[in-house]
């Protein structure tokens, strides 16, 4: 997203609100987006996961979802949400122990098609929150375009990309790098252990969400203040 876009978002889901023609991603921005001055202790956040059969949006598939709705206060796991999706590609001998889903599991799984609505209902109006945005953001927009012929787009605050502007920009981290220091790690595991967060098995979409939510709030209380305005972290 170009810089200037960061800016632009309320203005772009105007004319994608005219211009899509899937009814539900017309009611999906005509929800709008909140203004880019609003505070974050304001924002109402969604953690979002996937996973998926690889890394390639353009071949691979979403098999799950999870999300759940927070803020800096509180994460609200009764109102949390988890689905197995059937993909058109068998699944690998690789992926399955990655995220531990296996084909028995998504015989009777649907298609994203057939959840899309309840998707965009949990999303809509929210602020997305993800852990590197290339697969969240790019595999998404993918699989829309894939069954509606037009893609998605949405705002989102990467909590890898957060990490990254610490931990592996600027000059001292370059120096580190030409001194031959390793890298500070920048999975989510990881990064959570900076900032004493507990331990969660990794991989599963709802437990992801849930970690990822709980980074958030973890950076913005380490970096920030409430009154930081959500254009300064959203992409």
């Amino acid at each position: 997203m170009t810089p200037d876009m960061k800016d632009r978002w309320s203005e772009h889901y105007q004319k994608l609100a005219v211009n899509s023609r899937d009814d539900r991603l017309r009611r999906f921005y005509q929800q709008g987006v909140i203004a880019v001055d609003t505070p974050v202790a304001a924002v109402p956040f969604v953690a979002l996961d996937f996973e998926t059969t690889g890394l390639d949006a353009e071949i691979d598939e979403i098999i799950s979802i999870g999300l759940v709705h927070f803020d800096l206060n509180r994460i609200r796991l009764r109102d949390s949400r988890y689905w197995l999706l059937k993909p058109d590609r068998e699944l690998t001998e690789s992926s399955v122990p990655f995220h531990g889903i296996t084909h028995s599991q998504l015989d009777d799984a649907p298609d994203l098609n057939q959840i899309l609505d309840a998707v965009l209902d949990e999303i809509a109006g929210k602020i997305v929150v993800v852990h590197y945005r290339y697969i969240e953001r790019e595999f998404f927009d993918a699989a829309v375009k894939k069954r509606l012929g037009e893609g998605i787009c949405f705002p989102v605050v990467d909590t890898m990309e957060q990490e990254a502007m610490l931990y592996r920009r600027g000059v001292i981290s370059r120096i580190k790098r030409l001194t031959g220091f390793k890298p500070e790690s920048i999975r989510l595991g990881d990064s959570r252990l900076r900032y004493n967060l507990p331990h969660y098995g990794q991989h599963h979409a709802l437990t992801d969400a849930v970690a990822t939510a709980e980074l958030l709030q973890a950076q913005i209380r380490h970096r920030y203040s409430e009154t930081t305005p959500i254009s300064e972290l959203w992409i």
